[in-house]
């Protein structure tokens, strides 16, 4: 059959975007020829557009719309996204995020079938009615199911499974590439590793001043370059490890997120919390170290072959309340944890694979 029609509801953010990649390539190879959209926050929507199972990538400005509600120009938009949407009249709309934003969106699409997960495994129980079907992953029955494993469960229910290894497609553009190239350039940057200390959470952020910390260790123990990725509103982070680092000055990169799939490829190492970064560096095979304190790895850890997390459960509850203050559970993560976790790392990738000569 031709004629499916499919659009995937995953807003954002970067992690979420990333974890949401398996179950559609999952989708796409289980229909083929059908019609698969993505509907997608404006900022992230260069990592969906350019995705080689995706249709059309639509995108939308939720935070402009909420910024500018009251206004006849936001009202036009809102008006003719949503036209738009009904006008493909979709078969099928598969809700990832599971919020009241990303189910009414669903809803207002009017197709027939809206999938989403049963109220027990959503942020916002509440937005459940909005689904004609609700969907158990059996997995998260059995303990913490990765968020990887939930997504699947979701396109499982359409009958896709993946093929192994599970496919995380991330491409970049030939501009992509030429602009950390130049930036390598620019700062004569050999081999280097990333410190991402941004969060859309504050609860999930480490101290600037053990990031400053590790960094002037890390540039003794092992040589290299220093880089800290600055993400939007994260200029006053990374300038205080800038002011804090002794050893010879971190390098600040801004970068697009297609930009930072380029530029985490060719690092030696990412240390971050659980954020966006991590999970880009994980899936494209950049060895990392995880920082985790009030969210659990097991469910949103990083998801790759060269990683490390660092998290002392126990310390405190798991949340996933967005707390301003830091975590007491990331602020039990010392220096000591980290540069033990990096040298598991460092042994890892020594050591030759299994059954070879």
């Amino acid at each position: 059959m031709t004629d499916e029609s499919f659009l995937v509801v995953r807003l954002g953010s970067m992690g979420d975007i990333v974890h949401t990649l398996p179950a559609v390539a999952a989708l796409r190879r289980r229909y083929p020829q059908a019609r698969l959209d993505w509907l997608v926050e404006a900022r992230w929507q260069e990592l969906v557009e350019v995705n080689p199972h995706i249709t059309q990538c639509i995108s939308v400005d939720t935070l402009g719309w909420r910024r500018q509600l009251f206004t006849p120009v936001t009202w036009r938009a809102i008006v003719e996204k949503l036209r738009a949407l009904r006008r493909q009249r979709y078969d099928c709309v598969i809700d990832f995020q599971g919020l009241y934003k990303s189910a009414v969106l669903a809803w207002l699409a009017d197709a027939h079938r809206r999938l989403g997960f049963h109220e027990r495994f959503l942020r916002e129980p509440g937005c459940f009615v909005f689904y004609t079907e609700r969907v158990v992953p059996v997995a998260s029955l059995a303990g913490a199911a990765h968020v990887i494993e939930l997504n699947l469960a979701l396109v499982a229910r359409l009958e896709a499974q993946p093929a192994p290894p599970l496919a995380f497609d991330l491409p970049t553009t030939a501009d992509d590439e030429a602009y950390v190239e130049n930036q390598l350039r620019k700062h004569r940057l050999g081999e280097f590793f990333i410190l991402s200390p941004g969060s859309g959470w504050a609860s999930k952020c480490w101290p600037v001043e053990r990031y400053a910390e590790l960094h002037d260790a890390l540039v003794q123990q092992r040589g290299w370059r220093g880089v800290v990725n600055v993400g939007p509103g994260e200029e006053l982070l990374a300038a205080a490890i800038d002011r804090l680092a002794r050893a010879a000055k971190p390098v600040r990169l801004a970068t697009r997120p297609r930009q930072f799939v380029a530029l985490a490829r060719r690092a030696q190492l990412v240390v971050s919390g659980d954020t966006g970064p991590l999970h880009v560096a994980a899936v494209v095979g950049t060895p990392v170290v995880g920082l985790y304190g009030p969210t659990d790895p097991r469910r949103n850890g990083p998801y790759g072959r060269r990683v490390a997390v660092v998290y002392n459960p126990g310390v405190a509850p798991v949340s996933y309340k967005r707390a301003r203050g830091y975590s007491p559970a990331m602020l039990s993560i010392s220096i000591e944890q980290v540069l033990t976790a990096v040298e598991r790392l460092a042994t890892m990738q020594s050591k030759p694979a299994s059954g070879n000569a």
